[in-house]
Order: structure tokens, then sequence, then C-alpha cells
């Protein structure tokens, strides 16, 4: 048995495996496609249930993987045990019906013994306690002793989600010796002690269970084998646990390097290096994989994993961004077997980078609000004995400033206090909701294709080619139930066997058109895909009725599908353009192509400026002048990725795929429609851009009569604005603007002047009539409609005349609501008193909130019937400022 690091690992075994007749497949991306069931891909098997459920047909009968894994559950408990971790690789090989038992439990042996070598003494292996048949496999075939065998029940060895395939397993264990062990007589596999490790579980799923305890036998039962990399590591490299193994402590060591703290030398820090080495793999691989940090699903729990490492990084002292650059030793310890991370390199690390900047900011502005809470409650403003923070104010913090829950929770445990996670929860399920009833539309239940399940015909796309086709009516769903006819007045969902109808998929929205029969006329007002991928033709009888079966002529509108065409074929140009100005990182995010618009969401860090706008604008429409050929072909994915052609982030394709070519130029993996040449785009036009989440713009545009429409408005709007000016012609614009401008300016001058004049001659009478406050004079004034400007202008002058002295002035406004300024001059700060504070104090008592700098601050108040009652506080709150 001989050291071996993790890449070897993982070579091996799949290597192993492929020798016995399996296909290798590449780890699936983390992000689960098609199964809504999973935020992330959190086991080896998950990525394989189309294949087990028969929804889609496997490579090969025999695969074999190494998947990448996440999983979230236990992310409070990472760090504070040296066992748990959110990210980790599955190994794993699959029989979709092929071998079974014998096969899987002599190359499971095989392996263990013979290619690493693991002394069989070391190994013991438990079976379900009704499952003779991988008994007497292991000790009458493999030959493995009776005292090494143990039978265990339903809760150890039978594998079972809800309904559907499950079946007994067999797990195989390695003893780590008599050392890690608790001592008892009876200590054995099953025991809760350190010394039994399970290194790999083999489920042999050989059953159809109802969820009510009734299982049939499958005619094809199929083998589902699962071992963690990580796990299998700590066993060859003779380690503790999977922080020590050689790929994560090389990372390790990084974060060590950078906080100058050594790991194993106290326990304070041992935790933090953990948390945040374990995150950043996470965090690098969901990156890798599309992931964006945002405030919801995936996207959060790689927001709360990131802010949670950096968090620990202050705790270790690190005090600036960090984590982009441990990010890139993640990559280097796992390029070879994922060379996508080499690929997106400096993508992940600008995500990363931009992400703990910002949190940066959000921990200094969170951690101040915080810590005011935390205060109230240890100064006894709250019930002393609750040491409750509410829900309301954790939810705050949270929705207001994106300071992670778990971070609030961590945070105050340290002080012994508790959230109110009931009202938090409450007032979360009510965030809930409201998105909820934002994202719902009319689909209901047969427009998400519920009630299309099932049908099992073979249907035939005919768009790419054809603008009508002949086809016949499959089925129909008309109020939310199958139906055998639609009737004039009707709106229904029809299904055909053919159809130029192109389904909203990819960014790209569904035709519009009509489905005719003689005089009987359905129109399509949109067309989208089931759950089953069945087109439907959603809209209204607009005329006569339609049945079952009829053969009907399916025609898109030609004229909306050629706008759709151009817009389409336009966002394949700016991404290249994009790229070339901004960089490589750019990549798609998402994109919708209308009929009038084309809006396409891309990896970026900050906002662009008008001359990167101008220069992406010219070279999109030189490709487009340059009449530039659009080519369309299917080949297989290795082809497509040799000929250059860009796929879409994390996204999973099919072995063959479609490749749209644009004169060499742009090259892209795509299913929508496009323009059979550039020049047909006719021009391209950028309408804005903006920010859409963290490292995401979006550029809107549009194309042909697109930008003649932009061009019209635009002329009308600069007539208008001339003849409000009375100019003859538009092109005197410019020049009429700028005298306006200058006219403008000077004016404001004179009003600045005069009200300097003003302000000097008031704060000459408010000084007169000042009061002394331990020494300090203080001026205290009430003005109306003064803008708050002008309130800073009078306490500079009112400073410069005194130099100890204690300036308040407020000014009610029209929209009742008042703004203070407060000025406090150097020698009045020598006593103590800070502007900032004072200012903080007064508005707090009226409904408002302020701050400042020691010398000057401003702050805003909303019950202005309760100012003078709060400005009486003011020569106590003073001589409160100067004890201190």
């Amino acid at each position: 048995m001989e050291w071996t690091g993790v890449n070897d690992l993982r070579e091996k075994f799949l290597s192993f495996f492929e020798s016995k007749g399996h296909t290798r497949l590449p780890s699936f991306p983390l992000v689960p496609k098609d199964d809504a069931s999973l935020l992330l891909i959190n086991s080896g098997m998950a990525p394989m249930k189309k294949f087990f459920l028969g929804l889609e047909t496997p490579p090969n009968k025999r695969v074999t993987t190494c998947q990448k894994c996440i999983r979230t559950p236990d992310i409070e408990r990472v760090g504070k045990t040296a066992r748990h971790g959110t990210y980790f690789e599955m190994l794993g090989n699959f029989s979709f019906g092929d071998y079974f038992k014998r096969e899987a439990i002599a190359w499971a042996w095989e392996f263990f013994t013979e290619v690493l070598g693991i002394p069989k003494d070391k190994l013991h292996v438990s079976v379900y306690e009704d499952d003779d048949e991988a008994y007497n496999i292991w000790t009458k075939e493999i030959g493995v002793p009776a005292d090494h065998m143990v039978h265990l029940g339903k809760e150890d060895n039978f594998w079972e989600h809800g309904t559907g395939p499950c079946g007994p397993c067999s797990e195989i264990y390695f003893d780590r010796g008599p050392g890690k062990g608790c001592g008892r007589p009876e200590c054995a596999v099953g025991c809760d002690c350190d010394r039994y490790v399970e290194i790999w579980n083999i489920v042999f799923s050989q059953f159809d269970s109802d969820g009510q305890g009734n299982y049939t036998p499958l005619d094809h039962p199929n083998i589902d084998t699962g071992m963690g990399l990580e796990r299998l590591a700590c066993v060859m490299q003779g380690v503790e646990n999977l922080f020590e193994v050689d790929t994560v402590q090389n990372i390790m060591k990084h974060i060590s390097k950078i906080a100058g703290v050594e790991y194993g030398r106290d326990q304070k820090t041992d935790v933090s290096l953990r948390v945040i080495t374990d995150h950043i793999r996470s965090t690098t691989f969901m990156v890798g994989d599309g992931i964006l940090p945002e405030n919801e699903g995936r996207g959060y729990v790689l927001r709360r994993l990131l802010r949670r490492a950096a968090r620990h990084g202050k705790l270790l002292g690190i005090d600036h961004p960090f984590l982009h650059e441990v990010a890139r030793t993640v990559i280097k310890e796992n390029e070879n077997a994922y060379p996508e991370l080499r690929e997106h390199a400096e993508y992940i690390t600008k995500v990363i980078a931009a992400e703990e900047e910002r949190f940066m900011k959000t921990l200094d502005q969170g951690m101040d609000l915080l810590f005011e809470m935390i205060d109230k409650i240890d100064s006894g403003m709250e019930d002393p004995k609750a040491r409750i923070l509410s829900g309301e104010e954790a939810f705050k913090l949270y929705d207001t400033f994106g300071f992670p829950i778990d971070l609030t929770r961590e945070i105050i445990q340290e002080k012994g206090i508790e959230i109110d996670e009931e009202q938090f929860e409450r007032l979360m399920q009510q965030q809930r909701e409201r998105a909820r009833r934002a994202r719902e539309s009319m689909e209901g239940s047969a427009w998400s294709g519920d009630l299309l399940a099932d049908l099992s015909f073979p249907q035939e796309f005919t768009g790419y080619e054809e603008e009508t086709t002949e086809a016949k009516i499959m089925a129909i769903v008309a109020g939310d139930q199958k139906a055998d006819k639609v009737l004039e007045g009707q709106e229904a969902v029809l299904v055909l066997d053919r159809t130029p109808f192109y389904a909203e998929s990819g960014g790209q929205i569904g035709d519009t058109g009509t489905i005719t029969l003689g005089d009987s006329v359905f129109e399509v007002f949109d067309c989208k895909k089931s759950a089953t991928k069945y087109f439907m033709h959603i809209g209204r009888m607009k005329s006569g009725s339609l049945s079952l079966g009829d053969a009907v002529t399916a025609q898109i509108d030609t004229a909306r599908r050629d706008a759709i065409r151009k817009n389409h074929s336009a966002c394949h140009l700016l991404q290249f353009a994009l790229r070339r100005v901004l960089g490589e990182h750019v990549h798609q995010a998402g994109s919708m192509v209308s009929d009038t618009r084309c809006r396409f969401d891309f990896s970026h860090f900050e906002a662009m400026s008008r001359e990167q706008l101008d220069e992406v604008e010219e070279i999109v429409n030189t490709l487009i002048l340059s009449s530039l050929p659009v080519a369309v072909r299917e080949m297989p994915i290795d082809e497509a990725k040799k000929c250059g052609a860009m796929a879409l982030f994390g996204e999973k394709y099919a072995d063959v795929v479609r490749v749209v070519n644009m004169g060499d130029t742009s090259i892209e993996l795509c299913g929508g429609t496009h323009v059979g040449n550039t020049a047909m785009i006719g021009m391209f036009k950028i309408i804005s851009e903006s920010s859409v989440a963290a490292g995401v713009r979006r550029i809107e545009a549009t194309t042909g009569f697109g930008v003649f429409e932009l061009l019209r408005e635009a002329q009308a709007e600069l007539s208008q604005c001339a003849a409000a000016l009375k100019l003859g012609n538009i092109s005197e614009l410019p020049q009429k603007l700028q005298a306006l401008v200058s006219e403008g300016k000077e004016k404001d001058r004179k009003i600045a002047e005069l009200e300097g004049k003003l302000a000097s001659g008031k704060i000459k009478e408010l000084l007169e009539g000042a009061v002394k406050v331990e020494g300090t004079s203080l001026v205290v004034a009430g003005m109306v409609g003064v803008a708050p400007d002008i309130l800073r202008s009078m306490i500079d002058k009112a400073k410069e005349q005194e130099s100890d002295l204690v300036a308040v002035l407020y000014s009610v406004n029209d929209d009742k609501k008042a703004s203070v300024a407060v000025g406090v001059s150097q020698e009045a700060i020598k006593k103590g008193l800070h502007a900032g504070k004072l200012v903080k104090e007064i508005t707090s008592l009226v409904g408002g909130s302020g701050g400042g700098r020691p010398d000057c601050a401003m702050g805003g108040a909303t019950k202005i019937f309760e100012i003078d009652e709060a400005v009486a506080k003011i020569p106590d709150m003073i001589r409160g400022m100067m004890k201190k």
C-alpha cells in the first residue's frame, strides 16, 4: 500500500473501470440540467438519474465518472470540525441494466487489493440484513472471512429516496487500527468511533418502490456506486482528514502563507484555515461552472461561502482581498482533471475578487449596524434577560445591506445573543411569496407540460428550413385539461407532430403565427416547450374549431421571425465584439432575443465607458457591412471545440451540437434561428448598458427596422427641442444649449454670491445671540426652505468667526421634512464634542438619522413638530459629550 496523490487516485480509478468496458464521462457541471429537484449536484448519481429512469439513453450501459459535488447542510460545522466540507469529488461506476452484484463486488475488491495494494485484512464489509446473495459472493467467491463481514439494517444498508429505483447496498470499510478505536470489546463496523472508515458504497438497485413499503423487482437491475475521492486519499496517504491530503494541503499552505499562521498550532486559527480552504475549493468550482454571486438560489450559496471565507480571512488578520489569489492554487491543483478551470482562470479570479471587494464594503457597513444592535441589547435598552436580536433587524441586515444571516448568527452567538428565527423566517417567507407571485404567469398546469407527460410520439421541428408545415394535431389542452376539440373563442394549447414554430429556448422567444384548417383559424400567441420537451402552441381559436387528429397547416409570422433572426445573429456578433474590446473574461450570462430587441447579459466587473460602447458598436456594424456568410451545421462536440466554437458558460452539451459560423469570426454553439448573411441584419445600435447583478452587465440593442425607428424618434425629439427654443434648424441646437448652460452657470454664481452675503449677515446676527454651555458658545436656529448646502455654508462661516463654537441649524422644507446641520470648531472638538455624533443624537429624537466628521455633519428629520423639543436637549447632549 503506497502513498498515492489525489490526482493519481482519480486517474487510477477511472482507468481501471475503462479496462472493464466502462465509458469514462467527464464530470457534469455543478448546475443540474433539467432537474428542478436539486439546487446543486450533490452526488455522483445525481446526473445519472435520467439514465436510471430511462429519460435518456446513456452512451454505454457501463459508465464511470469522477463527479464534482457540493453539499451545504452542515455549512456552519465546516471548520469547527476536521470532518465536514462542502466540496468533494465522488468516484463512481454505474451499470444501467448490464452487470450486477457479482461483477460490482469483484471489481471493487480487485481495485482495492490489487490496484491500490490495500491489505485484505484491513478491509471490512457490510451487507443488508436480508441480502444473502451479496453476503455469499463476498464470503464464498471473494474470500472475505466471516469475522470481517457484518449485516446491518435498513437505515444503514438500504438505499431508498421516495418512489422509484432502490435496493440494498454493500459498504467497504478500512480498519485504521485499535489505536483509533473506542477500546470496547464489541467495537466493530457500525461503531461510532474513528476506527472503521466507510470508503465505498455499492448500491444494488434491484427494486421499484411505490413509496408505501411495496417493492417490485426490476427487470433490469442497476449498479450505482460512490466513493469519496478525498476520503480514499486519507486512507492512501495515512492522514487524519481531508484537510491533510496533498492537493487540499497545498491550498491551505497558500492561505497560511498569506495570513502568516501555521496549521496545527492554534485551534482558533485552524478553524479559519479549514473554513477558507474548503470554501475556496467550492467557490472556485462553482464560478467555473457559471454560477455568479446572487441573493437567491445557488448564487446565494456561492455568495454565502465566499463571504464566510472572507470573514475568516479577517479573523486571521488578512486585511485585503486575497481569495482570488488562493483560487489560482485551487486551479493549479485541479487543472489536469478539470481543464475548464485553466480555460476560465481569469474569469474565475475576477468574479471572486469583485465579490470579495464588494463584501469588504458590506462587512464594514453591516458590522457597524449590527454592533449598534448588539450595543442596544448590551446596554439594556432592550430586555436584558432575553438577549434576542429581532427577526426584523436580522432581516433588515440581510435584505437592505446584503449581510448574510448565517454571518449575523455566527457573530451574535459569540456575544451570547440569539436571533428571533421565527420572525426572520416569516419575513423571508413573505419575500419569497412576493417573488413567487411576481414570477407567476398564465401558464398553469397544462402550459407547464404536466398534462402532456404521457405523450410518447417523435415530434419534428421543421423551422430551420420551413416557415409553413403540414402537420397533425396530436394533443389539445383547454381549460387546464385534455380535450378532443377546441372551439371558437377558447384559449388552448395544441401539440403537433411536425412544427415550424420555434419554442422559446436559448434566450430566443417563441414564434407566433397561425394553425389553420380551411376556414378554422387558431392564433398562436407563443410557443414553449413542455417539461417533456414537446413544442406547445399556445393561443386562441379565432374562428371555427379544430379536433384531435386534424391535418392542419402551421404557418409562422414570417416578418416577425425575420426580425428575431436579425437580433439573434447580432447577439453573436456582439459577444465577439465585447470579447475583443473588454477581454477574454467576457462570457454570456444570459440573453433574450425578440423581434424588437437583442438583450445580452455578460460577465464584466464595471460599467462600460462611452468609448468602449462606441468601439463595440463599430465592430458589430463593420461585420454586418462585410456581408459575412452565416453557415450552420451539426458536428461532434469535440470537433466544434477544435474549431473554436464558443459554448454557453457552464452548459452541458450533447455529443452532437449545432454550430453557427459567421465568416469564421463569430463561431458559437447555438440552437436558434439566424440570418443567412450578416448583411441581412442591416444595422446595429446599442440602446443601453447597465448592471444586472454582481459581475454581470447587460446591453440592450436593436437591428434593422428597429434602428430606423430609433433614428426617427430621435429626429422627432430633436425637432421638438428646436421648436421649443424657437430655432429654425436642429443643427443650431448645440450652440444654443451651450449658451443656455453658460447663462445658467452665471446666474448660479450670482445667486451663490448673494446667498453667501445673506448667510454672513444671518450668522453675525446668530452669533450675537449665542449662549454658553460649559464655556462653549452654542448657536441654534431654525429656518424655512433653506437648502442643505446653504446650511452647510452658514455653518462654515460661523466656525470661521468663533473658535469655540457649536452651531446647530435646521430648515423645514416643502416636503415636510427637515435638514439638520451641525458644526463644531476646533477648540470645542478638543473638549470632546463631535458634530457627527451630535447630529446623530439629535435626529434620532425626531425620526431621522445623520452623521459626519467631527467638525461638520448633516442629518434629516421627519417629525418636524418635535424638533423644538429635541433642540431644547442640545445643551445636555453637549455636557454629556464633554464628560466622556
